[in-house]
């Protein structure tokens, strides 16, 4: 079994928790408030910009060409679903320019910004596995029975396109590469993945 596979294996209750939690629910059946969402594109935001620089400090660290090459990819795709983000925003009028991270946001991107810049890329692979692997899982299962057609759709759609599986198993990839499964990676995976969780729920109880 993969590394990443054990990771997932190991933290199911979480993946089950945010893909039953209200948050996402009412994104599949186009039934969550909107001050929700647009709460959350914010807040999104903010943390991918997070996420691409973890990616570039993970380009710069990487002991090998080929894997500089990869990091610099899955970067240059976390750009591209910031302009998602970025038409989101518009159609619920978020000014991007003027969000402050709140605090489930900033325990996550400090999380990720001091393990990129502080560990080794086996270590910053598996922090940032989480994010990409569940909203791959999200997106599929959300997408399993046919897509809705209601103003959540491209947030599915996104989640559930080849293109995102693939920047998953590009990580994945990495993540057998450079990490090895020891007590610590098992922690951070963890961490991350409540992480995951916490920022749902953040999301859900805007009032």
């Amino acid at each position: 079994m993969t590394i990443s596979s054990q990771l997932w294996q190991a933290n199911l209750d979480l993946v089950q928790a945010c893909l039953e939690h209200p948050f996402v629910q009412g994104i599949a059946k186009g039934t969550l408030e909107r001050k929700k969402f647009a709460y959350y594109v914010g807040q999104d935001a903010f943390f991918l910009e997070a996420f691409a620089r973890a990616y570039s400090a993970s380009a710069a660290k990487s002991p090998d060409w080929e894997g500089f090459g990869i990091f610099h990819d899955l970067a240059t795709g976390v750009l591209a679903e910031l302009r998602l983000h970025e038409d989101f925003a518009a159609t619920w009028s978020v000014d991007l320019r003027t969000i402050q991270p709140q605090a489930a946001t900033r325990r996550y991107t400090d999380f990720l910004l001091a393990t990129a810049w502080s560990s080794d890329v086996g270590i910053t692979t598996v922090a940032m596995l989480p994010c990409m692997r569940l909203y791959a899982f999200l997106g599929q299962q959300l997408a399993a029975t046919g897509v809705p057609d209601h103003e959540y759709s491209n947030w599915i759609y996104t989640y559930n396109s080849p293109e995102f599986e693939k920047l998953a198993q590009q990580l994945e990839a990495l993540a057998e590469r450079y990490a090895s499964a020891t007590t610590q990676v098992h922690s951070i995976y963890r961490y991350a993945m409540l992480c995951e969780r916490d920022f749902f729920e953040a999301a859900w109880m805007v009032e």
